[in-house]
């Protein structure tokens, strides 16, 4: 391998979370970016073409804690130093936690792929009193070391000149004999089985004892009979450490990692702290954070909830489509339609015109807009780790950590919107857990105004009966779920960046890549639903569910007949099925109000949620939660019918 980097190939940006990786990405490339899941994940990952050099890419992968990978995000940066044609790779460090960011340089010179080293947040750095050596720390590693402050552009210049100048840094530390001897021996071993093309045996060998499930998936497939030959040296070698081998590494990488930190970083005693700072502990201060918390989710909500769901939904569905674009579709459809079916499957009740893509860009495609505007500036203000931190505590007790705050508050908005956001949490099980909890128990904004207008021309005791039934069966059912879902509570461990006025091209960009990544791979789901809604309505299996609902709706949940209906309508949208039930208030009670509007609320996902649901966690476990959905809502409705017929005492 040489030591210079030459060819046309990616360039892989590489850190911990919250270094301003991805601020430092958008520096370093062009105005064209793609966001779209990495192959075989369901990790977004950010690929543009590079500034410096058209010839080559950017791939700005998810951060990483540590490696040997163990969460979803560090296992998708693994497998893209597998699998990526990597010219080089840019490690983005904190300046300000040198030690944390040269122990993942530590294994990253193992690889023997060449490197740059950018620290991040000199400013800082320097802000608190810390001064490194760049000269001294470059000629250690023997790789270009450049310190940046990404959010103004400082020193990115200079390092995309030593990007084009990338080598391959020398090993800075000699594992235990004992150790290095067993890693030897698996090197050997896939140096002659399965040799890398990019990455070193030995970095592969270290990656592999130290229990990475992705380089384990790569030797079996790539070795194919021969990894008979490479498991046993593995196993051997966990023996001889007494079964702790990854922890002993590790902490030989962490040592050596702190000897080369401190030869090279001085500190002065007087240092001024930034408003940043200050700013940064009022935000988790144990008795300011609440409130600003609250502050923040209640804009979050009103800027997504309100004006994306509302106002702009509004504008687009009101205004435009049904004013102006869909009347005129029909139109033409229906003048020039070979056969009435036809027209029907296009601009009818359940067409592809007047409901797909009127659902698609009218209802989400707002939201989704705002949502993702929303959410880029919680991340590149760095607030949205702090808004983890705060709710962390509260969600333990449901099995998850603070990272699902986010979801759930954005589920008050759009629940579609908000089950693709379960992205951003670590592990399968609690993405999991709170898709169900989404799906189950969190009414969408528009579906909220319904209940809350019905149930407040009720009375405030029926609003307040609804409002502690929700809460209540999302603890519990969270609480079980924790329970009967297989895993553990992953927990929070974050790096607290500084905050920092969000840089609005970075956000614009960051919100411009991913509605491109909606419109090309959701829509298509929308239309799929539609066209089963057709189909379904057509067959006249649709109407057959409506009648066949009528016993359990009337009988069991004491509601009048007709009520079926709305719960059909509740599927193709939240609101619809509430709406339904409003336009009937007239002739309901109160506590016919109050458990028609407990069980719409847990009811079935509308389908744009389902085909969400489905996208993220495929269609068998998509339904599965509806199969225990559907029952659980029928269940709990009627229960209430019973003890509030019992106990109600009308306000």
């Amino acid at each position: 391998m040489s030591g210079t980097s030459s060819l046309p190939g990616t360039f892989l940006l590489v850190g911990h979370p919250n270094v301003g990786k991805s601020v430092l990405f958008h520096r370093l490339t062009g105005a064209y970016v793609n966001v779209s899941n990495y192959p075989g994940t369901t990790v977004e990952v950010t690929r543009a073409s590079a500034r410096f050099d058209r010839e080559s890419a950017l791939l700005d992968t998810p951060g990483v804690l540590a490696l040997p990978s163990r969460s979803d995000d560090e296992r998708t940066t693994v497998r893209a130093l597998l699998n990526e044609p990597t010219r080089a790779l840019l490690q983005v460090g904190d300046a300000k936690n040198l030690r944390r960011t040269l122990t993942l340089t530590a294994l990253l010179a193992e690889l023997r792929i060449p490197l740059v080293l950018a620290l991040n947040m000199h400013d800082e750095a320097a802000a608190r009193g810390v001064t490194i050596d760049m000269t001294a720390l470059a000629e250690a590693l023997g790789v270009p070391v450049e310190a940046t402050v990404a959010t103004d552009g400082e020193g990115v210049g200079t390092l995309a000149h030593h990007l084009n100048a990338a080598r391959v840094p020398r090993p800075i530390l000699q594992y235990d004999k004992a150790i290095d001897a067993d890693i030897e021996r698996v090197a050997a071993a896939i140096s002659r089985h399965c040799p890398h093309p990019r990455v070193a045996a030995r970095g592969l060998a270290i990656l592999y004892l130290g229990g990475d499930d992705e380089v384990e998936a790569w030797l079996r497939r790539e070795a194919g009979t021969a990894y008979g030959e490479i498991e046993p040296l593995r196993r051997d070698a966990l023996a001889r450490a007494g079964g702790d081998l990854p922890t002993l590494m590790a902490r030989e990488r962490t040592e050596a990692a702190d000897v080369l930190a401190t030869s090279v970083v001085s500190r002065s005693l007087k240092s001024s702290p930034l408003l940043s700072q200050r700013v940064g502990q009022a935000v988790v201060h144990p008795v300011w954070g609440v409130p600003i918390l609250l502050a923040v989710l209640y804009l979050i909500y009103q800027f997504v909830g309100v004006f994306g769901a509302t106002t702009l939904v509004g504008l687009l569905e009101e205004d435009l489509f049904e004013g102006v674009l869909n009347p005129a579709v029909t139109h033409v459809i229906e003048a020039l339609a070979p056969a009435p079916w036809f027209s029907e499957l296009l601009v009818g009740q359940y067409g592809l015109w007047t409901m797909g893509m009127t659902y698609a860009l009218a209802l989400i495609l707002p939201i989704v807009t705002t949502f993702f505007f929303a959410f880029g500036v919680l991340e590149d203000s760095g607030y949205l780790p702090r808004l983890t931190v705060i709710a962390n505590r509260l969600f333990a007790l449901i099995g998850l950590n603070g990272r699902a705050v986010l979801p759930m508050v954005l589920g008050l908005g759009c629940v579609t919107m908000a089950t693709l956001t379960t992205r951003i949490l670590h592990s399968p099980r609690e993405r999991l857990i709170t898709i169900f909890l989404l799906a189950l128990a969190i009414p969408c904004s528009a579906q909220l105004g319904v209940v809350l207008g019905m149930l407040g021309g009720v009375s405030f005791t029926a609003v307040l009966v609804w409002a502690l039934a929700m809460v209540l069966i999302l603890l519990l059912s969270g609480f079980l779920a924790a329970r009967l879902i297989p895993g553990r509570r992953i927990p929070l461990v974050t790096e607290l960046p500084p905050m920092r006025l969000p840089i609005i091209a970075n956000v614009l960009k960051k919100t411009g890549g991913r509605l491109k990544w909606y419109l090309v791979e959701v829509i298509p789901l929308f239309l799929l639903g539609t066209f089963i809604m057709f189909v379904l309505d057509k067959s006249g299996a649709l109407p057959a569910i409506i009648e066949a609902g009528e016993p359990l709706v009337s009988g069991w949940l004491g509601l009048p007949r007709e009520a079926s209906a709305a719960f059909v309508m509740g599927f193709l949208r939240r609101d619809f099925g509430a709406t339904g039930l409003f336009a009937m208030s007239h002739s309901l009670s109160p506590v016919q109000a109050v458990v028609g509007m407990i069980t719409i609320t847990l009811f079935i996902p509308c389908f744009a949620s389902l085909m969400m649901m489905v996208k993220e966690q495929g269609a068998k476990v998509a339904l599965g939660m509806v199969a225990v959905i559907v029952p659980f809502a029928f269940l709990i409705g009627g229960l209430f019918n019973i003890a509030l017929r019992a106990l109600w005492m009308p306000a």
